[in-house]
């Protein structure tokens, strides 16, 4: 039996009523995990992420109290390149508003596993939960956990020969929490009782999966722009450096380097990604238009149509305004939702094709 099944084999009178909390404690989980990826950015963009440079899982929730408490965290902060290279100019006052991003940022990655852990147990208590759904939702527990280790490994890079982590290591962590934040979309969504209208085919699904790759590849990207700060360089759209196809994209050698390494490359892909996922979806929404048309599950095409306009436009602001802040933490909370709208597609399509399985 299936994990569906163990759902949806409980009496529709009350199948509604015992998973809701489930459904509304998940999408709580995914607006927690988007939160925490928004800090992040702000992390990163005021440069604030190497500012605590230990781990303590546990103890760290409490930050410093006392005026020694604030020195003993200035000090170490003294000993690591970035500090030493690029702000020896710094006051403890300069460093305090630096470790609160940081400190905030850990805070709600803690918050995450006490927020998933305490309803978890408590459902499970009740037996809200299907045996099959249980062990799945406590490996998405495990994924979080595993996004902390990644986290401090990613610090670590920063700590004793470069001034910033290193740029691979920050795509590996947000490309994590991305991971994170569609299951926690998938799933609630996916749960959720009624029937849905539209005509799904295998095409459809296989349609809307390459788009989520692209996406969470877009995504993967953009964390190589923010690690190399590429945004700050290059402010001019359509032409970069004065050319649609600009000089240097190959000059780091080995070849290969250059497609994580070279900030003019780097910056480059990023837009050819952006793109590709316009032309691609557009093709989507134009062959849906001329088929089966936009009616039930496939009303998902228009609303991520007008998502991806949006995300473009906070792109290409971004990048002429010379990266302010708002503007960057919105284009990258919009790539996130960007990627739940097209997992909530998927998850919807799944539904209906089980609706349909079942009706047979």
């Amino acid at each position: 039996m299936t994990i569906a099944q163990d759902a949806a084999s409980i009496p529709t009178t009350t199948a509604p009523d015992r998973l809701r909390p489930v459904r509304i404690w998940l999408y709580v989980m995914a607006a927690l995990v988007l939160g925490m990826v928004v800090v992040g950015g702000i992390t990163r963009l005021t440069d604030s992420g190497l500012s605590i440079t230990s781990w303590k899982p546990i103890s760290g929730i409490i930050p410093p109290l006392s005026d020694a408490d604030w020195q003993a965290e200035f000090d170490a902060y003294k000993t690591i390149p970035q500090y030493e290279v690029l702000n020896s100019w710094m006051t403890l006052d300069n460093f305090k508003a630096i470790f609160f991003w940081e400190y905030l940022h850990r805070l709600i990655g803690r918050l995450l596993g006490f927020a998933f852990l305490a309803p978890f147990a408590v459902f499970l208590l009740q037996r809200r939960l299907p045996r099959r759904l249980a062990w799945p939702l406590f490996g998405l527990f495990v994924l979080g956990g595993f996004q902390g280790l990644l986290g401090w490994w990613m610090v670590t890079s920063g700590l004793t020969q470069l001034t910033s982590v290193s740029q691979y290591r920050l795509a590996a962590h947000l490309c994590a929490a991305s991971l994170l934040f569609m299951a926690l979309v998938f799933v609630p969504r996916w749960l959720k009782p009624g029937a849905l209208s539209g005509i799904v085919l295998p095409r459809h699904f296989w349609s809307a999966g390459i788009l989520l790759a692209l996406i969470f590849i877009q995504i993967g990207a953009g964390a190589f722009v923010a690690g190399l700060d590429a945004g700050m360089g290059y402010n001019t759209w359509p032409l970069m450096d004065g050319s649609i196809i600009p000089n240097g994209l190959g000059v780091i050698d080995p070849w290969w380097r250059n497609l994580f390494e070279n900030a003019l490359t780097v910056q480059f892909i990023h837009r050819c990604i952006a793109y590709l996922v316009v032309l691609y979806l557009g093709l989507l929404i134009w062959r849906q238009s001329r088929t089966e048309g936009f009616l039930g599950v496939h009303g998902w095409l228009t609303r991520l149509g007008l998502l991806v306009l949006v995300q473009v436009a906070l792109g290409i602001a971004t990048l002429l305004n010379f990266v302010p802040l708002s503007l960057a933490i919105g284009h990258q909370a919009m790539a996130f939702m960007l990627a739940g709208a097209v997992v909530a597609y998927l998850a919807d399509m799944v539904r209906n094709r089980q609706n349909l399985e079942a009706v047979i």
